[in-house]
């Protein structure tokens, strides 16, 4: 009796990759044979690199994006009472880590070609209870910081920069990191760099990087240190030990282990953005003119590293038609998606609750822009390594779903 032939080998394309070689792996290895898998070296020599790509004096790594975010606010001052003005047209984090202090979003609405605030509204915005703006780049757009740059100095108000998706971007040779009072990336493994989990806090501002780096450890004093032959336990520098505490802080350390994937990444950076840089300019050859998507805009004085490639839908297309071209990707393994849902018109903003009872109640239509945006928008796969062929691939099967939904409208 014959047996059954193999099954093909899967052929999906994901949305996304992580890039991790040989040099990762040494480094990991490295640091578990170190000993020390907590608070020592190799998560200072993270901080120091990442610093300096965006020319700020100091880094502060921590679990994530969003607990960096989290612990700017407090580092600010920012608390109930409080607004801060940031985009609807976000990862929910951006509006949530406000959430978190007790102090309310205040969206205003983008820029349809960027996809960033728009700069007049967010003039407009600024009333006697914003204590910060919290600007996102959106995608990894660097468009218009300077412009909020210059609206924050007017009004005396910090800047808290989101750059949670644009590690290595620039505007008008200015890095995305720098433009903010105190900037934060995010390293997930869909990011230029990755760490598994991770982030990083960056600022000129001695006093923030010193505030951030308490809360993030349980709230040790300021300028407490670990000593450097173990693992602490009981032991600090003459500034602390290690069960002092100065405030009430968060466990929000990055492991060694996760630093030295990063530091590995750094080393890579250059190299991974221009492999980005490449797939982006395939789908630029491979889509651009179709009369039914609006592809990604780089303005002009931008070099943009590309956290994900995501194209629009034209105006007349509803969002169920978008969600059925999605479904219709990932029926033939091609890995697509929303991006990004309406912070505004998650639950918790349409009803708030409980603790977010404060909230004023969000609903459909205050922002028509980003609104607009979102019901179009789908993610299309992007990673270092996808091929010519992948891209054509992925553009193959969206025309497809496209004439698909044209030829069910009859």
């Amino acid at each position: 009796m014959m047996s059954a032939s193999p099954k093909p080998a899967h052929s999906e394309i994901p949305l996304s990759r992580p890039d991790i070689t040989e040099l990762e792996e040494q480094y990991v290895l490295q640091t578990l044979r170190s000993g020390r898998l907590s608070i020592g070296p190799v998560v200072e020599r993270f901080e120091d690199l990442v610093a300096a790509r965006v020319n700020c004096r100091h880094g502060v790594a921590v679990n994530s994006g969003t607990g960096g975010l989290h612990l700017a606010l407090l580092a600010l001052g920012v608390g109930p009472g409080d607004e801060v003005i940031t985009t609807p047209f976000s990862f929910v984090a951006s509006a949530n880590c406000i959430l978190m202090v007790g102090a309310t979003p205040k969206f205003i609405d983008i820029c349809p070609r960027t996809l960033n605030m728009d700069p007049a509204k967010l003039a407009a915005a600024i009333g006697p209870r914003t204590k910060a703006i919290l600007a996102v780049e959106t995608f990894g757009n660097p468009a218009y910081f300077d412009q909020y740059q210059a609206i924050a100095a007017r009004h005396e108000i910090p800047i808290i920069e989101d750059c949670c998706e644009a590690l290595g971007a620039t505007l008008k040779g200015q890095p995305a990191g720098s433009f903010g009072r105190i900037g934060v990336f995010g390293f997930y493994p869909n990011k230029q760099i990755t760490t598994g989990e991770g982030g990083m806090i960056v600022t000129n501002d001695s006093r923030l990087a010193d505030m951030c780096k308490s809360l993030r450890n349980q709230g040790r004093p300021l300028g407490w240190s670990a000593p450097k032959a173990a693992e602490p336990t009981h032991g600090g520098t003459a500034t602390g030990s290690w069960l002092r505490h100065e405030r009430l802080g968060y466990n929000y350390r990055l492991s060694e282990i996760n630093a030295a994937i990063g530091c590995a990444q750094m080393r890579r950076l250059d190299e991974m953005i221009a492999k980005r840089q490449q797939v982006a300019q395939r789908y630029w050859e491979r889509l651009g003119g179709h009369k039914d998507l609006v592809l990604p805009t780089v303005e002009e004085n931008v070099s943009q590293s590309w956290f994900v490639y995501v194209v629009r839908l034209a105006p007349t297309y509803t969002m169920e038609e978008r969600d059925s071209i999605i479904r219709g990707l990932r029926a033939h393994d091609i890995g697509a998606s929303d991006y990004f849902p309406c912070i505004h018109l998650q639950q918790h903003f349409l009803q708030p609750a409980g603790n977010l009872s404060y909230l004023p109640q969000h609903q459909p239509g205050m922002f028509p822009i980003a609104e607009s945006v979102s019901n179009r928008t789908i993610a299309l796969p992007f990673y270092n390594q996808m091929t010519k062929k992948d891209v054509d691939i992925v553009a193959m099967t969206l025309e497809v779903m496209i004439q698909r939904e044209n030829l069910r409208r009859g």
